[in-house]
């Protein structure tokens, strides 16, 4: 390719959008704050919602659609909700020419319109637990954009489940928050810390808010899915209740949990390097290209046999043959390489003769080329695409581990949160909270599940403390 991906050293932001846009993932939309996802950028995105709705059904939900227009007194009914997504509401005035008797809100979420539809199916304990996930884009007014992390209008799954129990609603909550960290760390190869958020930070509306977090390739964090527990918040204010099995009137416990196409940032920002693209073997739209190499008739013949033999060897492998014509080997490998396919083969004349190819591995960029028989390749491939995708998140693993600190004192965490996390202990007061964000820029991403156990001392009132938070900047 004739331009060259900035330098992650040199501006990180810019080389996240030059990515974004040379590899061909997306593009800035005539509408302001909006992208144009492109067909590779959108086949990445499948392959999240492949893994994720594998996920879903296989914990007993399903798949629903409500509608896009929410009438506004559905979100004024409940209070926090509405003081939470206000600023970003997009609003609906006119229709066919008329002015609505009731302006309608984009969906920027849909706590509020699901619990309407709750209500008229929900009967009795018989009904319970409901458990509904959509696969929906969104629209949330933002101020400062960027291509996937965060947008005017966004792609996402929210799931919806009611329950008997709080207890049972609380399970739910907690298990979605694992189905997260499960794909998270085995599809994407995405580390994550799983905690639940600050009072500041947690969703509007719910009463308690949980997190995946990872951390990026700069060392800031990007909340990469929430789960909620909402109590009965919203069933309250829409009378959603069920006959017990005491035959006695109860409100609903309910969940939300969402993931958006911000998780297809996660992976540029976790695994990318300077030469563009790194995917995960499990997400990449195409897991092996293969680049032919010939110069005559005869050579392309020769060539283009081997390379069906090797398209016949990997049936169940997502391949790509590369044979445009008036392209140099090098311009294709240098255009492979942006788009992050995890293997490359190459076939030539001396190749053929020599009954192997000549592979390249994408996460290893530089190194000598390796050369396999084509005989093995069934076994081979498969295999190194398998330790590709482990060697992708024992790197992240290990990139998280050097950039995380746990300081003493509030001078160290200022330091610590300008290189990468910082795990500290905290009050919980609102107050100190406000204080880190306001001296270094930096928010509690989450107070993890995993606590080091003990009791110690606010990083910065000193007052007694129960557990830690990882303070870090954020997208």
């Amino acid at each position: 390719m004739a331009q060259k991906v900035t330098p992650r050293s040199e501006d990180y932001s810019k080389w996240y959008t030059d990515v974004v846009q040379m590899a061909e993932l997306a593009d800035y939309a005539p509408v302001k704050g909006c992208m144009v996802i492109r067909p590779y950028g959108y086949a990445l995105w499948e392959n999240v919602q492949a893994g994720l709705d594998r996920r879903f059904k296989a914990t007993g939900h399903q798949n629903a659609y409500f509608p896009l227009f929410i009438p506004m007194s559905f979100l004024q009914k409940e209070k926090d909700h509405v003081e939470g997504f206000a600023p970003q509401f997009a609003v609906v005035t006119h229709g066919g020419g008329e002015q609505l008797e009731e302006p309608l809100v984009v969906r920027p979420t849909s706590e509020t319109m699901i619990n309407v539809m709750y209500a008229k199916w929900i009967r009795s304990y018989r009904d319970l637990p409901l458990l509904i996930n959509q696969w929906a884009n969104v629209v949330r007014w933002e101020m400062r954009t960027r291509l996937f992390l965060r947008t005017t209008e966004f792609l996402w799954q929210e799931g919806h489940t009611a329950h008997a129990t709080e207890r049972e609603a609380r399970e739910e909550t907690m298990r979605m928050l694992e189905v997260y960290r499960d794909f998270a760390e085995n599809d994407a190869a995405v580390p994550v810390i799983c905690g639940r958020k600050s009072e500041s930070e947690k969703f509007a509306g719910g009463v308690d808010s949980y997190s995946i977090e990872a951390m990026m390739g700069n060392g800031w964090a990007l909340q990469d899915g929430t789960s909620h527990f909402l109590g009965q918040n919203f069933s309250r204010v829409f009378e959603t209740k069920f006959l017990n099995d005491r035959n006695e009137l109860e409100y609903i416990w309910q969940t939300s949990w969402g993931v958006s196409t911000r998780m297809v940032g996660s992976i540029i920002m976790v695994h990318g390097d300077d030469q563009g693209l790194v995917l995960p073997p499990r997400m990449a739209p195409i897991q092996v290209v293969i680049v032919p190499i010939w110069k005559s008739d005869e050579e392309r013949a020769a060539v283009l046999g081997a390379v069906q033999q090797v398209q016949a060897a990997l049936p169940g492998i997502r391949i790509r043959l590369d044979d445009r014509d008036g392209l140099t080997p090098g311009f294709k490998f240098n255009d492979w390489e942006m788009r992050g396919v995890p293997l490359r083969v190459e076939i030539g004349p001396r190749d053929v003769a020599a009954g192997q190819v000549l592979v390249a591995r994408r996460d290893r960029v530089g190194e000598k080329k390796q050369p396999l028989p084509l005989a093995g390749l069934a076994e081979r491939l498969p295999a190194l695409l398998d330790e590709i995708q482990r060697d992708l998140f024992d790197r992240a693993v290990r990139f998280r581990t050097e950039r995380t600190f746990y300081p003493t004192t509030y001078a160290e965490l200022g330091e610590a949160v300008e290189r990468g996390f910082a795990w500290a202990w905290w009050c919980g007061s609102r107050a100190c909270e406000d204080k880190i964000k306001g001296d270094t820029k930096a928010t509690s991403r989450n107070i993890p599940l995993q606590q080091p156990g003990g009791t110690g001392r606010c990083i910065v009132c000193g007052e007694q403390a129960a557990e830690q938070a990882v303070f870090a900047r954020a997208y």
